[in-house]
């Protein structure tokens, strides 16, 4: 039999070509080869493929940056408006935790009769101690009604209007309290300074108190009940040739904090000025 055209032995040699071919691929023959052949193509398209990628985030860059300052702004003022809420619930929790305390301190004191005020001014003076608060006449409120927290003794009602009040604070040069002191059970007279704290004077020489004494209002006087705290003392000054000693006393009360107050309304403050010659 004879092939009949050369077109014909070129189509069956380049097919018995293409299946050889295959089965050296088939067999693995071929991949040392194909390795060495593709490695430029492969080299190509990945520089390709990184020149278009860095083109395409030049281009989308600026959009990208607006879109990534806009969202940092939304995230800061989100971050803003939780601080805010923070700070007004830690606020709050304070607020109920001190109204907490008050009714305790309230209900510990069922024989006294307390309307609650808040701390609405403080004077500006340096050398005079007076807190402004937000209950008045209308309130039931007078003059020289004592006013505590429940931490102690804050002070008194100096001044009253319908609607407001001042107070002169233990804290005033010219405050005078009658105290007794705990456990020695010695009378001496808390005194406020120009510098805004308070110091025991009167203690009688013989008497035995030390740093961390109680002081509690004696009732003596009339211008207090007795028993209220009105702090510790934190150092004592005794010299053998005077008549008294003297002490310093840390307050009860933080007066830098001071926020809600309790008006005690059911006492009656003596006025003995007339029998004092």
């Amino acid at each position: 039999m004879k092939i009949s055209s050369p077109r014909t032995l070129q189509t069956i040699v380049l097919f018995m070509l293409v299946v050889g071919l295959m089965a050296l691929a088939l067999g693995g023959f071929l991949a040392p080869l194909s390795g060495v052949l593709l490695s430029p193509v492969v080299s190509a398209q990945t520089w390709l493929s990184t020149r278009y990628q860095a083109m395409q985030d030049f281009v989308s860059s600026p959009s990208d940056m607006n879109r990534l300052r806009q969202r940092n702004a939304e995230l800061e003022a989100e971050v803003a408006r939780l601080q805010t809420q923070i700070i007004e619930l830690q606020s709050e929790i304070r607020e109920v935790q001190v109204l907490s305390a008050l009714l305790d301190f309230a209900r510990a004191h069922p024989e006294n009769t307390f309307v609650s005020a808040t701390v609405i001014g403080r004077d500006p003076s340096p050398f005079i101690q007076y807190v402004n608060i937000n209950r008045g006449s209308n309130d039931g409120l007078r003059r020289g009604m004592p006013v505590v927290t429940h931490q102690g003794l804050v002070g008194r009602i100096a001044a009253v209007t319908a609607s407001a009040a001042r107070v002169q604070l233990i804290t005033d040069p010219i405050s005078n309290i009658n105290v007794r002191l705990e456990p020695s059970q010695s009378e001496a007279v808390v005194s406020g300074q120009i510098t805004g704290e308070i110091a025991l004077d009167m203690i009688p020489i013989d008497a035995g108190v030390q740093p961390g004494d109680l002081v509690l209002t004696s009732g003596y006087g009339g211008n207090y009940p007795a028993d209220i705290l009105v702090g510790q003392i934190s150092g004592i000054r005794k010299r053998d040739y005077e008549l008294f000693q003297t002490a310093s006393v840390q307050p009860a009360v933080d007066f830098s904090q001071l926020g809600i107050v309790m008006v005690i309304t059911n006492f009656n403050p003596v006025d003995l000025e007339p029998l004092q010659p």
